[in-house]
């Protein structure tokens, strides 16, 4: 299910229009706040409280929590493993969410917008999730290496074979534990995960480029610094709003203009604080990704290694399930497809969906999830027991 990828803006073309985009959104939510106050016949009174929900709004923030009921079935300083079953007809599937300064939860975001229910409905029925936790003093010094014995304690518990469903961040991480512990992976899904982080036209590379003027890692290692060893969370959040410069003023004043939705004003208050609560991630892992995947591009280079082996993507042979965003500016669609390119899947038994989405809707987009992660799922749900 292939379609045409969108011609994604280059990183200097969005900042170059973030001044007239910023300016037509401006506009564009007064227009509409004005109708709706005419409509309304909103008097002064009306207007102070419309500025007073908006204020809440747009500067008060909750810890964003997860939507389907679960336990907590095993701790280590770095994560929690969650357990979403219910029953025991499948193969245990586990989810690994995105690992990028921000809350696992997006994988269960809302009862209408979750990955966890819909892998559920799919027929997954012995279901779990890492929940990555935030890097504190005592994790700082966390590795990749701490990283995949958490997958390995993880997938021992669950008994030794698993469905990995990785997403972005946990994409790669689950295309590296595929390629270390083939038997242990019965099928690998992943979505927006970069792969070939130098193909495709991508933001990230392209700031990166824009940034990292004679060592590359320069800034990285000055960030890391500065957070005690932590790369701050933060930081992550002020980046990602650079890649999109305009989509803050969209955002807030998409919510002026409708201030008087309640529907509205709880749906932006919800994703806001997802997207705004931020996580640390420890240095050594975040200095580990940006030099050996971002600037070295070593997992499809074939060179590589996590404790001392390397990582061959062509040891991978499980059925693949891959999805892709034609209008992902952090993945573009090039980056995710290599996996196909790389493992020794049989093209038979690999599935490729490209949704018309970007990077946050591959995850919990009501059409990425309805009309390509549960048919996919599906598939998955029923592959032969091993």
């Amino acid at each position: 299910m292939m379609a045409t990828q969108t011609r994604v803006p280059s990183q200097r073309t969005a900042w170059a229009r973030a001044p007239w985009e910023i300016s037509s959104a401006w506009t564009s939510g007064w227009a509409g706040y004005l109708r709706s106050a005419a409509r309304r016949g909103a008097g002064p009174a009306t207007v102070l409280n419309d500025t007073a929900v908006w204020f809440r709004a747009v500067t008060r923030r909750r810890t964003p929590g997860w939507s389907t009921e679960h336990t907590v079935v095993r701790n280590w300083p770095q994560a929690r493993l969650l357990d979403f079953s219910t029953g025991t007809s499948a193969v245990p599937t586990l989810v690994l969410p995105p690992q990028a300064g921000h809350a696992s939860s997006i994988v269960d975001y809302s009862p209408e917008q979750s990955q966890i229910r819909t892998a559920l409905e799919a027929g997954l029925d012995s279901l779990y999730c890492l929940d990555w936790l935030p890097a504190t003093a005592e994790t700082a010094g966390s590795t990749i290496e701490d990283y995949v014995g958490i997958l390995d304690d993880a997938v021992g518990r669950l008994g030794g074979r698993v469905n990995l469903i990785g997403d972005c961040q946990g994409g790669w991480l689950a295309s590296i534990y595929a390629a270390l512990r083939p038997g242990a992976v019965h099928s690998l899904s992943v979505g927006g995960a970069p792969i070939d982080f130098h193909a495709g036209r991508s933001a990230i590379r392209e700031w990166m480029k824009a940034t990292g003027a004679g060592d590359p890692m320069r800034p990285y290692r000055a960030m890391v610094a500065l957070g005690r060893g932590r790369y701050r969370g933060r930081n992550q959040l002020l980046a990602f709003k650079m890649l999109e410069p305009a989509g803050e003023a969209e955002r807030v004043m998409d919510l002026w203009a409708h201030i008087d939705d309640p529907a509205h004003v709880e749906r932006f208050n919800d994703f806001t604080d997802w997207f705004e609560w931020t996580q640390d991630i420890a240095g050594p892992f975040y200095l580990w990704i940006v030099e050996h995947l971002f600037v070295r591009n070593e997992l499809v280079a074939g060179t590589l290694t996590v404790g001392g082996e390397r990582v061959d993507l062509g040891r991978i042979t499980a059925p693949l399930l891959i999805l892709a965003g034609t209008r992902d500016h952090i993945t573009p669609a090039a980056q995710a497809w290599a996996l196909d390119t790389y493992a020794a899947t049989s093209p038979e038994q690999a599935r490729r969906e490209s949704v018309d989405a970007g990077h946050l809707g591959l995850f919990m987009g009501h059409t990425a999830l309805r009309e390509h992660w549960l048919p996919g799922l599906r598939a998955v749900a029923a592959l032969p027991r091993p």
